[in-house]
């Protein structure tokens, strides 16, 4: 199990506390237990899958389902599942761990994803007792396999906006579905669907579906750009006759369980997106290595060398992140006593409480498999734009991220309104803190670094930041009042500059923790370099995202006046930094490993 964090926060509340490292998990705090899960799930990709990876991207799916159902036999579909059925029941920074051990091939992931978590995690979370052994049984050890149908053809983003419907029967034990729903991972083979679908065109409601119901129908598979090892299909319903008992939760409150286990979903997409990057990360330094041009290894190019720096930096951001936010459910979570009757509920309550954290993690991690990969195939030069090297796969396969469990647009427009809907229920002091950012910028207080302690740049910097974030987003709420959950430009400049925040500042606080071991630990130089790398690029993109939010809502002398702050708030001596990223890049090619 996870060692947990200290101190219990808030969702949100990162952008007005600060954090110490001993409050935060990171991958250097793994048990022996879950890097035991760990080398199984990474032994069974690597010698089950990835071999098998030609086979699957010519859609083989008889091959994917039959990896699936030994996935089960190793108990990898068990690990979310209660032990009361037959699960492992284990905490969120192991799950999050095998996820990214299943990541190199991102076909099998996708539906291994599917399979675990929104296929089976409604059931889980709001499933009766008859419901779960009569179906999660089999779900976790792989006899059946599951699918979530919450897209429709004309409603993607509004998932409210659903059309399929369902109508009970005159006797009262069956409801009639009929609809289509779009783009279904796993569609081409699932046994099990949770479906939406609005009863008398009104009450959205989920509804467990077999397969084997009479006028459960799947189209053909999509001719998608990558994940082609996946299945991905339309599934149609005609007059499908569901038991009564087969509706899952309550009537009229689907959306309660579409939107839970989205969250569940984000993060667990971020840690799948962090092996994923790793992956790629690993063909483009061996390439760099063995690609010579003029008499040399291109690895040996400056050029070349700033990538693999550049791409080593952000994934370590990234894999800070997503450990970070397991340890914060892993936290919360684990203070619900099991014994309590509304267990299920506070469970929910306590994921949602980190539902910001959630769709950064999703944006973040998204974002930078895309940037990863782009550079993995400039690498490869020629040879990335052809199939006989992995850098194009990984090319196409990494797009469908940015859209997956809410388009980053989406989820970037949440984060702030999240954020001040809490604020408005009194749950975070944003108010007091947004004042107290304009008193900053008014006495010009800024955080001055404390060079006497490590990383003491980096820590005033990230004050500096959480500054800027008050004071431009208390300039929006003053502009536009209760209008500001409408305007969509200045929201998506906001969750920029939150989306980099939590990045840096979990970034930091891991280093913080690798050069704790003292200078006889080879990270800790390292990790130094990687911090001081991205706190450059996160000071420049928080300093562009706030410059953009501040001309949309200010003018006149006030405006000069929050200019002036935002280039005192960014701030940052990154002296060194050409150092940094060649003591990175040449460790990585070194190793031709992400050395973390």
């Amino acid at each position: 199990m996870s060692r947990m964090t200290r101190k219990m926060f808030k969702g949100g509340e990162y952008l007005i506390a600060e954090v110490a490292k001993e409050d935060v998990f990171t991958p250097e705090d793994f048990s022996d237990e879950q890097k035991q899960f760990a080398e199984t799930a990474e032994q069974f990709t690597r010698n089950e899958v990835v071999p098998q990876a030609e086979r699957l991207d010519h859609q083989d799916f008889e091959l994917m389902v039959g990896l699936l159902k030994k996935a089960g036999e190793l108990g990898l579909l068990m690990v979310d599942g209660p032990e009361e059925y037959g699960g492992l029941e284990l905490d969120k920074a192991t799950s999050m761990l095998v996820t990214e051990k299943i990541a190199p091939y991102s076909g099998y992931l996708t539906a291994y994803s599917g399979q675990t978590g929104i296929g089976t995690l409604p059931l889980v979370y709001f499933g009766t007792k008859k419901q779960k052994e009569k179906y999660l049984g089999k779900l976790l050890t792989g006899e059946w396999l599951a699918a979530y149908c919450l897209t429709e053809p004309n409603s993607g983003s509004d998932a409210l906006g659903a059309k399929t419907t369902a109508r009970l029967s005159e006797d009262g034990k069956y409801y009639f579905l009929n609809g289509t729903k779009q783009f279904i991972t796993n569609g081409g083979f699932a046994d099990l669907f949770t479906i939406f679908a609005k009863i008398d065109g009104k009450h959205f409601t989920a509804f467990l579906v077999e397969r084997a119901f009479e006028g459960v129908a799947t189209g053909q598979e999509e001719k998608k750009m990558g994940l082609k090892g996946s299945s991905t299909t339309p599934v149609i319903l005609e007059d499908v006759k569901v038991p009564v008992e087969n509706l899952l939760g309550e009537i009229g409150k689907g959306h309660k369980i579409a939107f839970n286990v989205l969250n569940v979903g984000r993060f667990k997409l971020g840690a799948g997106i962090v092996g994923s990057a790793k992956t790629a990360f690993l063909e483009g330094v061996k390439y760099a290595n063995l690609r010579k041009q003029f008499g040399v290894s291109i690895g040996s190019f400056g050029a070349i060398k700033e990538k693999i720096a550049d791409m080593a930096t952000t994934i370590f951001a990234a894999e800070s992140l997503i450990y970070r936010l397991a340890g914060l459910l892993d936290h919360r979570l684990s203070s619900i006593p099991k014994d309590v009757s509304n267990y299920s509920e506070a469970y929910l309550r306590g994921i949602e409480e980190y539902a910001l954290e959630c769709a950064i993690a999703k944006v973040f991690c998204s974002e930078m498999l895309d940037f990863v990969v782009d550079e993995v195939v400039q690498i490869h030069g020629g040879y990335g734009f052809v199939q006989e090297y992995p850098a194009e796969r990984f090319y196409r396969d990494a797009r469908i991220n940015r859209i997956f469990e809410g388009t980053n647009e989406i989820n970037r427009i949440l984060i702030p309104r999240i954020l001040l809907k809490r604020a408005k229920a009194g749950e975070i002091p944003l108010e007091r803190e947004m004042a107290q950012a304009n008193e900053t910028i008014r006495k010009r207080s800024f955080a001055t670094p404390d060079r006497s302690v490590c990383l003491g740049e980096e820590r005033a910097l990230l004050k500096n930041l959480k500054s800027l974030f008050l004071l431009v987003t208390g300039a929006a709420v003053r502009k536009f009042l209760e209008r500001i959950q409408e305007e969509q430009e200045v929201l998506m400049a906001l969750a920029d500059m939150a989306i980099q925040i939590f990045a840096l500042e979990s970034a930091v606080v891991r280093a913080e923790k690798l050069t704790a071991k003292g200078p006889s630990d080879r990270n800790e130089g390292l990790a130094k370099a990687t911090v001081k790398i991205f706190a450059f690029l996160a000071g420049e993109t928080v300093g562009t995202a706030a410059r953009k939010a501040v001309f949309c809502v200010s003018e006149g002398g006030n405006l000069a006046m929050v200019l002036n702050g935002i280039m005192e708030l960014t701030r940052y001596d990154a002296s060194g930094l050409l150092a940094a990223k060649r003591c990175l890049a040449e460790a990585s090619l070194e190793g031709e490993k992400y050395i973390f």
